[in-house]
């Protein structure tokens, strides 16, 4: 690990329209740290590798390029980047998506370089709908500008309207997410976990404090058919019982009650099985309310 340097992630697969972009918001970035960035290109068919070689290319000092031999898919790829930051911060930002203040990185570092108990930072955001190339104001969040992370942690996994967090906002300490990943591998690793934001922010709130600056800092691509907001009941019915059964491992490990959830959440498994005209789906909704 390298002492004051930020390490930014950029995971990417099929993304040659919109891979530029978010590299170019990471490189317009002015801190008083240096920071490097970390691309995980996972195998892509179409030419976002060559896009990604070109930007290491011209910026062989700040740019670290990992090719997979083959696809890991969002978790492992985004999980194996993380492993490989130098930085004592880690920052990311999706493929698809790109921040929009040059002041981010500088304003958050400054928060955590002022705050030893502050895990994680995150700040404001909005859509972008990639249609009509147009920003779209997102849901207001309001947090106190410094929060004790244990009073987080139950917002964070049942993320109502993802009102708490956004984690491409975010910088957070990469020794805390070293040591939440070696006590538990499993939380990071279980392929049954549809989800690789969740744990992060987690650990952070259960090891120290959270910071939230006003600022937009990101535009949140909306996509068509992504996995979170898919038209196909039955993958969206997948996606929820993964992200259900996150939900309840860290809720029943950490002893938060999640009883004023969890109807909501069998209540959405049930309507997706039933628009998807499969009994099996149904009965599996039935199981999982028992459980």
């Amino acid at each position: 690990m390298m002492k004051n340097m930020i390490s930014v992630v950029v995971i990417t697969y099929n993304q040659e329209k919109t891979i530029s972009r978010t590299l170019d918001s990471i490189l317009m970035q002015q801190c008083h740290v240096p920071f490097e960035i970390v691309i995980g290109e996972d195998c892509s068919t179409d030419n976002t590798r060559a896009i990604c070689q070109r930007y290491a290319e011209q910026h062989p000092d700040i740019i670290r390029l990992i090719c997979n031999e083959q696809n890991k898919g969002i978790v492992d790829n985004y999980y194996d980047c993380l492993l490989a930051c130098r930085g004592t911060y880690i920052a990311d930002c999706a493929g698809d998506d790109f921040w929009t203040d040059p002041q981010k990185l500088e304003k958050e570092v400054c928060v955590m370089e002022a705050h030893d108990n502050v895990t994680m930072v995150i700040t404001n955001w909005q859509y972008f709908d990639e249609q009509r190339q147009k920003s779209i104001p997102s849901q207001q969040h309001h947090h106190a500008p410094i929060t004790p992370g244990r009073d987080m942690l139950k917002p964070i996994i049942t993320q109502y309207n993802m009102s708490v967090f956004h984690l491409c906002t975010a910088l957070y300490r990469a020794d805390v997410f070293r040591n939440a990943y070696e006590e538990d591998t499993f939380l990071f690793r279980n392929k049954g976990f549809c989800s690789e934001d969740i744990q992060v922010a987690f650990s952070m709130a259960l090891h120290g404090d959270i910071a939230y600056l006003p600022d937009i800092t990101l535009n949140y691509s909306l996509a068509q058919n992504s996995v979170s907001n898919t038209i196909d009941d039955v993958k969206q019915f997948r996606f929820v019982r993964k992200m259900t059964d996150l939900i309840q491992y860290l809720a029943s490990k950490h002893h938060i009650d999640i009883s004023d959830f969890l109807p909501g959440r069998i209540f959405a498994l049930g309507m997706h099985a039933f628009r998807a005209h499969q009994p099996e789906l149904y009965q599996e909704t039935l199981a999982c309310e028992k459980d």
